[in-house]
C-alpha cells in the first residue's frame, strides 16, 4: 500500500496529469459499454465474471474442487439457515462492485442486506464473506485482483481453499487489507463475519468430518 501511496503521489505531481486522466476516462467508458454488453449477453446458464474489461469464461471444475465447495456450502447454509442469520450465495451469485463482477463460490450476506433482496434481482453488493476454491485457471485472480478488489469494497473476511494441498487460509481485513489470520490443514476455524460459526477444517474436505460437524451444527 505505501508503494501504491507513493506512485499515487507522484501522478498527482506529474505535468501530464490531465493528459493521463483524459486516457483512463477514454479507457473507462469503453469498458461500461462492454460490461453493458456483458449484461445483456449472460445468461442464468452461464458462469461467467467480468474482470478489468474482459469477459472471463469459466471451465468445469474437478471433483476435488467441486467436493470441497459442497462441503463448505453444506455447512455454511445450514448453520446460517437455521440460525437465521442472513444468506448464503453460491457460484451463479453475481456480485458487482465498482470495476468489475465476479461469482464467487460462496459468498454470505448479513440479514441487514438479504432482507433487501428481490426474488428476480440477478446483480448484488458486496458480501460479508467470501470463500474461493483455488483451481488452476482461477488462481491468479482469487490472489490478485479478486483479493485487491474485495479488501477495497470492504468484504470483512476472505476464506482461500486449496483442494489440492488441502488447506484453509482465512483472512480478515484490518484496514484496507487482508491480514492472515490462519493457513491450516487441520484445526477449528472461526468466521469473524458469521456469528458462532465454528468447524473444523478438516470438514471441508472430508466427507466424514462433514457430516460429523454438519451433526455439531444442527445439535444432534
Amino acid at each position: 500500500m505505501a508503494l501504491e501511496t507513493q506512485q499515487f503521489q507522484e501522478l498527482l505531481h506529474s505535468p501530464r496529469l490531465a493528459q493521463y486522466a483524459r486516457q483512463i476516462q477514454a479507457v473507462l467508458n469503453e469498458e461500461a459499454n462492454r460490461r453493458q454488453a456483458f449484461y445483456a449477453q449472460i445468461s442464468e446458464g452461464d458462469k461467467a465474471e467480468f474482470i478489468n474489461g474482459e469477459i472471463i469464461l469459466h471451465s468445469p471444475v474437478r471433483l476435488r474442487h467441486n467436493s470441497s465447495f459442497g462441503n463448505l456450502y453444506l455447512l455454511l447454509k445450514t448453520y446460517v439457515m437455521v440460525k437465521g442469520l442472513g444468506y448464503v450465495g453460491h457460484e451463479k451469485i453475481m456480485i458487482s462492485l465498482t470495476r468489475n463482477d465476479y461469482e464467487p463460490d460462496i459468498c454470505y450476506f448479513n440479514k441487514a442486506k438479504s432482507d433487501l433482496f428481490r426474488p428476480d434481482q440477478m446483480r448484488f453488493p458486496a458480501p460479508d464473506f467470501v470463500a474461493e476454491v483455488l483451481s488452476g485457471s482461477t488462481a491468479a485472480n482469487d490472489r490478485g485482483v479478486k483479493w485487491v478488489d474485495y479488501a477495497a469494497h470492504g468484504i470483512a473476511e476472505y476464506w482461500i481453499i486449496d483442494p489440492d494441498a488441502e488447506t484453509l487460509e482465512q483472512h480478515r481485513l484490518q484496514g484496507d487489507a487482508y491480514e492472515l489470520v490462519i493457513k491450516a490443514k487441520t484445526g477449528k476455524v472461526e468466521s469473524f463475519s458469521i456469528p458462532g460459526f465454528i468447524i473444523p477444517i478438516r470438514a471441508i474436505f472430508d466427507e466424514t468430518e462433514n457430516q460429523a460437524a454438519l451433526q455439531m451444527l444442527l445439535g444432534y
